[in-house]
């Protein structure tokens, strides 16, 4: 007896629970559908069907060519027609399908696919794996590397856009440090990161950039692409209190109010006391910062300082230091104060981030730091909301100016 050693493709999981006929019949159908658009643009385009002869001719068809195209239904070889239109000179041009343009590998849902699957916190080998199954094996460390590359197009395209379209009310600004590799060593880089709130509430990333470090002379090279790119002057600045970002600011924006971030704040205080004070120090920290009116955030200030100074003077001074900045979210409605008292927005966006790349140890560039880090917003893998209070954004802060003798 003969044995049959046909080579099928292997089947990972046996079983008629396991078998979909609705996928195995689009699957089936897919390649006819494709070859049937393309004769039908192919028929518009000469002006009759095939084997007519009705009309000037504006054309001829001379044969087809075998294209294989890799979409979400797996990989299908497509019978391509191929003519050639008549010029008006007499020569003749190939004719060029917009269905399947020339080079065209993947469509675009398969690219976006691939693309989702790699920001989604994993690597080149891994999404091999994981669309394996689904492309039938046709996904290759190529492809996935020509779906990237189709992302480095669109980040390079947004770092140039113009921002004067948005009307921002806004600008949050923050760093975080990320490792990525340079002369083959690990090196932490900083990401300057600008985030902008639109008059109707929306959040728009503005900027993105990689420094060696948040100095003076970074923050301001940053912010000035962003004016070179026509963001006009801001009303409220949201900072983590940075040094340089303060001196930049202040050299730049030197009369636009700024917000100290409350969370960032918080953290300095607690470096100035000792371990076994910190919870009282949070107590009273937390009491200030989250009154309910202003009165009662001015009382509780007078009171924090005037206990600390004498309990810890470090801590008082440490609060002292912010100044009115600390406190600007005072100014404004009280339902806006929760999206004004932090830069948490961008923390965020810091700690989703540095999520999706923890499988990736190191990245290979500081270049790419950022473009994943757009990517990852570009692509819907995080989506930015509203702002709290967003519907009182039109009210202009209050001129009376806050009682913060201590």
């Amino acid at each position: 007896m003969e044995k049959i050693t046909a080579n099928e493709a292997p089947v990972p999981l046996l079983g008629e629970d396991w078998f979909d006929p609705l996928e195995a019949g689009v699957r089936q159908h897919i390649r006819s559908f494709i070859e049937a658009m393309l004769e039908s643009e192919l028929e518009a385009v000469l002006n009759r069907g095939r084997y007519e002869r009705a009309g000037p001719a504006t054309g001829h068809r001379h044969g087809h060519r075998d294209r294989q195209i890799l979409s979400t239904f797996g990989p299908t070889m497509v019978s391509v027609p191929r003519a050639r239109l008549a010029e008006a000179d007499g020569t003749t041009q190939e004719w060029r399908n917009q269905t399947l343009p020339a080079y065209k590998r993947l469509t675009k849902q398969a690219e976006a696919l691939i693309a989702g699957t790699y920001l989604a916190g994993t690597n080149t080998r891994r999404v091999r794996r994981a669309l394996g199954a689904l492309f039938g094996g046709a996904v290759g460390k190529d492809t996935v590397s020509r779906a990237w590359r189709k992302v480095q197009g669109d980040w390079e395209a947004w770092q140039r856009r113009d921002l004067s379209q948005d009307d921002i009310v806004r600008v949050i600004l923050d760093g975080t440090v990320v490792k990525v590799r340079l002369d083959k060593r690990s090196t932490g880089i900083s990401v300057l990161v600008a985030l902008g709130v639109r008059r109707d509430g929306q959040k728009v990333l503005l900027g993105l950039r990689n420094m060696g470090g948040e100095s003076e002379a970074a923050w301001r090279a940053f912010l000035d692409d962003l004016v070179a790119r026509r963001l006009a002057t801001p009303d409220l600045l949201i900072i983590d209190g940075a040094p340089g970002l303060e001196a930049a600011l202040t050299a730049l924006w030197p009369t636009v109010p700024v917000q100290r971030c409350t969370v960032h704040k918080h953290r300095n205080l607690l470096a100035h006391a000792p371990k076994k004070l910190h919870d009282e120090v949070s107590a009273d920290y937390t009491d200030m910062i989250y009154g309910k009116t202003v009165k009662a955030v001015e009382a509780r200030r007078k009171a924090f300082v005037r206990k600390w100074r004498l309990k810890c003077p470090s801590v008082a001074a440490s609060l002292e230091e912010a100044g009115a900045n600390l406190f600007t979210f005072l100014l404004y409605p009280p339902d806006q104060w929760k999206s004004i008292r932090t830069t948490n927005a961008i923390e965020r966006l810091h700690e989703e981030f540095k999520r999706r790349i923890k499988t990736q140890c190191l990245l290979p560039c500081a270049e790419t730091a950022c473009m994943l880090f757009w990517a990852l917003l570009a692509s819907g893998q995080i989506t930015l909301r509203r702002v709290d209070g967003w519907d009182t954004l039109h009210v202009a802060p209050t001129d009376e100016p806050l009682d913060l003798a201590a």
